[in-house]
């Protein structure tokens, strides 16, 4: 079996046990996304993990499986790093408008080829910091990004009023409740299980709060 059939078998299995139903061409660009990563990596180091199969779980599978809570017509992902979760939900469910944002150039750089080598439609990549971006989106994700209270605090201006934030977290982050800042109220912790991987996950849901 070759690399790339490996990681595939890899790829649709953990689709499966995540319930998900995906664009017919989705697993191809995934791997097609994976394999740029891996290429880009060797030079430019936008990622501390460096196995093909290691990338399938930590990367593809772990932001697949925030995918039942993606809603709305437009999405921002903040210190996206090379495109995780967000490069992954614009394939796997393609249609919204996605906005990239990091603040490093390297990284920002990859985005772009990214996008122009996937073809994705509506994905675009901007270097800056969380805090300067403009407009307002229906839902906002972070992976490993800050604290709740950071997190809202340098990005809480970009959530539309009745939006939604998916915060990635490891284990669930108890002791970062009370930090959240006024004005947003956590609306659900849900214990995600990514599989082949053995480490906590966890996503935390925050919206505006009612007052």
């Amino acid at each position: 079996m070759s690399l790339r059939a490996a990681l595939q078998a890899r790829l649709e299995q953990g689709i499966a046990a995540l319930g998900l139903v995906l664009p017919a061409d989705a697993v191809e660009r995934l791997l097609d996304y994976q394999a740029l990563l891996e290429r880009w990596n060797a030079t430019y180091n936008l990622t501390a993990i460096r196995d093909p199969a290691e990338m399938v779980t930590r990367h593809l599978l772990d932001s697949l499986a925030i995918l039942p809570y993606v809603q709305g017509e437009t999405l921002a992902d903040l210190g996206t790093g090379p495109g995780l979760p967000g490069i992954v939900l614009a394939i796997a469910a393609p249609g919204r408008q996605l906005l990239l944002v990091d603040s490093n150039g390297k990284k920002v750089r990859f985005l772009r080829e990214a996008i122009r080598a996937l073809k994705l439609d509506g994905v675009r990549a901007v270097q800056s910091r969380v805090e300067e971006v403009e407009d307002t989106f229906d839902c906002i994700t972070a992976r490993a990004f800050a604290s709740l209270a950071d997190m809202l605090g340098w990005g809480g201006h970009l959530l539309a009023p009745d939006g939604i934030w998916l915060a990635m977290k490891g284990k669930a982050p108890d002791e970062e409740l009370p930090g959240v800042p006024p004005g947003f109220a956590v609306r659900g912790i849900h214990a995600l299980a990514v599989p082949g991987l053995d480490a906590e996950r966890s996503l935390v849901v925050l919206g505006r709060s009612a007052s």
